[in-house]
């Protein structure tokens, strides 16, 4: 299935609409969730190394609280982590919200503190003054301390032993041109939100290195993810370079404008999110729990190596080069399948597998990228990781098999409908 790219007149009308909807024709609350969705991205962005800001960890705990705030006053679906004590009776579902996101994002990321203490106050000034405002906040904030008290000690913290790069065919080794240390050790220590343990749904492992398949995956890598490669077509480039951008600035906006023009009702805009990044987050920890596991070399060790392999049909070459830069961290699983596939499933679940998604990327010279079925998202993201240079189809295919079967798990255990 290919994606439809919209031209940019036409895209620029699109996301103008998107930001008219979300400003405007939401009920009240929802705008309430959307700007916390995006003051927790400057949050994490802006956070101190040692605070390990995560969009693995951070949105999950802040969309847990504002779901769980706001679902406390009408009460419309199953809990995550439990009831305030707070009479939620004409409590204000936005000031819910808000002080539930505040009280998360101000435990986690201590740094931060003036920047959320003038954020929250210019929030609940918006808001008209009054015991529904008043009691909306006690409802949030005891919500947002309970998430807290729920993930202390969670192994985000924890200390984490130096890598040692293996110096065998087939290990990782820090890539080209920072050489810098691997990031995200600390995320398969990481307690998961819904999953029962991090390797739950372990990925299968990469292909043998003699094998029939790695050399296919390392030939098509090599062909279509080269830099001066001339078997890449145009629309393969930017589909490669679509997916450079920050993670946590593109799920974050993409996740945000996608669930905000649904139009939906406070409750049910903060269920999605929630159901959103809880499904991507464990889906992250699983998938550098498999990263870590098996420590995989990527491409450009793989194609330039002078280390035998063992195959007789992968040729190196030590002057190859990918179209993207590698990421610092082991190549198998690829993350942005495991993601993908996470949020692919959970939209499907929600809004069926026919919902009309378009997602943007802020690097240059790309343009919206639409699709009308999710299987289109999936099957986007594992070619553009081979067309980048960074991955082998394997990683993608295996990387949206955890993805899926982490969302569904969290679909068949959380977020239900309270039945009458």
């Amino acid at each position: 299935m290919t994606p439809r790219r919209l031209r940019p007149l036409r895209a620029i009308t699109l996301v103008a609409l998107i930001a008219l909807g979300s400003a405007g024709a939401h009920r009240a609350g929802a705008n309430a969730i959307t700007d916390w969705n995006n003051i927790t991205t400057d949050t994490i962005l802006g956070a101190l190394p040692a605070e390990r800001g995560s969009l693995s960890i951070d949105f999950p705990m802040v969309h847990i609280a504002m779901f769980d705030a706001v679902n406390a006053i009408d009460r419309r679906y199953t809990t995550y982590i439990g009831r305030p004590t707070t009479d939620p009776h004409g409590a204000s579902q936005e000031a819910a919200a808000i002080a539930a996101a505040y009280t998360v994002l101000r435990g986690n990321i201590p740094s931060r503190r003036a920047q959320l203490d003038a954020s929250y106050a210019s929030s609940l000034a918006a808001l008209p003054a009054g015991a529904g405002r008043d009691r909306g906040v006690a409802v949030g904030a005891e919500v947002g301390t309970a998430v807290l008290a729920w993930r202390a000690n969670d192994g985000r913290l924890s200390p984490v032993a130096p890598y040692i790069p293996g110096s065998e065919a087939g290990a990782y080794q820090l890539t080209p041109p920072a050489f810098a240390a691997p990031i995200n050790g600390f995320l398969p220590g990481v307690r998961p939100f819904a999953l029962l343990r991090a390797s739950q749904f372990r990925a299968y492992g990469p292909p043998a290195l003699g094998s029939e398949r790695f050399a296919r995956d390392f030939n098509e890598t090599k062909r279509l993810g080269a830099l001066n490669s001339t078997e890449r077509t145009a629309a393969q480039t930017e589909t490669a370079r679509f997916y450079t951008e920050n993670p946590t600035t593109y799920w974050a906006r993409n996740l945000g404008t996608f669930v905000a023009a649904r139009n939906l009702a406070p409750t049910d805009h903060a269920r999605a999110l929630a159901q959103l990044w809880v499904s991507l987050g464990d889906a992250s920890i699983g998938c550098f729990e498999s990263k870590y596991t098996y420590n995989f070399w990527r491409p450009i060790t793989a194609i330039q190596t002078s280390l035998d392999d063992g195959n007789p049909d992968t040729a190196t070459d030590a002057g190859w080069t990918p179209l993207a830069a590698t990421p610092p961290h082991p190549e198998y699983p690829a993350a942005h399948g495991c993601a993908t596939g996470a949020v692919a499933e959970t939209i499907q679940r929600i809004f069926g597998a026919e919902t009309h998604v378009v997602f943007t990327s802020t690097v240059a010279g790309t343009v919206p990228h639409e699709f009308f079925q999710t299987d289109a998202m999936v099957e986007e993201v594992i070619d553009a990781r081979v067309y980048g240079g960074m991955h082998y189809r394997t990683s993608g295919v295996h990387g949206v098999r955890l993805g899926r079967q982490t969302a569904a798990w969290v679909a068949e255990h959380h977020f239900r409908r309270v039945k009458d």
